[in-house]
């Protein structure tokens, strides 16, 4: 695979991007797109991060904490997702989520043989944090630390969809992959980050809808057996660090408990799941946190990244 010419990425300097050429797919042609922060001086750190569904990277705040210890910052923008968008291809979809190893493990490359980086970190938030797990656990990757933001680790549903649905989902999505699933998407979350609502944030609406995107029998089936997998039990091999809101809700009209608990996932699920990741897992519950713990209100943004800053310093920079 070759390299590809970095540019300056829609974010502007000192953002830059590269796209990722990959295997094609059932669709057709498929990239992913590499983007970096240089922190200004050389250094051998690095951290890679991966966003989640319906999602991209533009969390700039995070990458700015990043820089500011000392750490060249990259993030992919997966297949399917965000600038890797193509217009012959069905947005966020997979039928298996190993089908994301092949740009994460170029992206590695990458930062590591090219770039000149030996001590790596691995960021995620929400489906990127089951996607980043499984991955590490299957490439056994020599990480110093991995930050989950928010990991989807079940379905936020109740018991019956969780079992019985879940076996009936592995069939329908085997032989129907895409076939809608039902479901109904307020758009509050969006809506409480995006500055043209009631939010400060900039994003492009067509790569994050408010709405999100068709949820697909195929792609949910790959979900929940990338649960199954965390919840049989996974070791990444490395330091973990799960930060979280300190409380779920699920309103369905607006109200301001919106702006301060995680309205995506359940945080008693993600807490309950984490020590399966490995066997040095710490938590950090923050109030007042929304689901991108790192797109809340300032004040718990900075408490998010002095968390992770200690962290760092206990069990990952020495």
């Amino acid at each position: 695979m070759s390299d590809q010419v970095e540019t300056v990425d829609l974010l502007g300097e000192p953002y830059f991007a590269q796209t990722l050429p990959l295997l094609d797919d059932e669709e057709g042609e498929v990239v992913a797109t590499l983007v970096s922060r240089r922190c200004g001086q050389q250094t051998s750190r690095a951290v890679l991060h991966l966003h989640g569904f319906a999602d991209y990277f533009f969390q700039t705040p995070a990458a700015e904490f990043w820089v500011s210890q000392g750490y060249d910052f990259y993030a992919l923008d997966l297949r399917k997702h965000g600038r890797s968008i193509r217009p012959h291809q069905t947005p966020n979809f997979v039928t298996d989520l190993a089908a994301y190893f092949e740009e994460i493990d170029e992206a590695v490359r990458l930062v590591r043989e090219r770039d000149g980086h030996d001590h790596l970190v691995l960021s995620a938030h929400s489906t990127g944090g089951l996607v980043a797990a499984l991955w590490a656990h299957e490439r056994r990757p020599r990480l110093a630390g991995m930050v989950l933001n928010s990991p989807w680790l079940d379905l936020n549903a109740g018991l019956l969809e969780r079992t019985v649905g879940t076996r009936l989902l592995d069939r329908v999505g085997a032989r129907r992959p895409y076939l809608v699933v039902p479901r109904t998407v307020s758009g509050l979350y969006a809506q409480s980050l995006h500055h043209d609502h009631r939010g400060e944030w900039d994003f492009d609406l067509a790569w994050k809808p408010l709405e999100s995107w068709p949820v697909y029998a195929g792609w949910l089936r790959a979900v929940r057996r990338g649960h199954a997998a965390i919840h049989r039990g996974v070791d990444v091999g490395a330091p973990v660090l799960v930060l979280t809101s300190a409380q779920s809700s699920s309103p369905t009209v607006w109200d301001e408990s919106i702006t301060g608990h995680d309205i995506v996932l359940d945080v008693a699920q993600i807490r309950r799941w984490a020590p399966q990741l490995g066997a040095q897992v710490s938590l950090v519950s923050l109030a007042g946190g929304v689901h991108d713990v790192t797109l809340s209100a300032a004040p718990v943004r900075v408490a998010a990244f002095r968390e992770v800053a200690r962290w760092l310093a206990a069990y990952v920079d020495q």
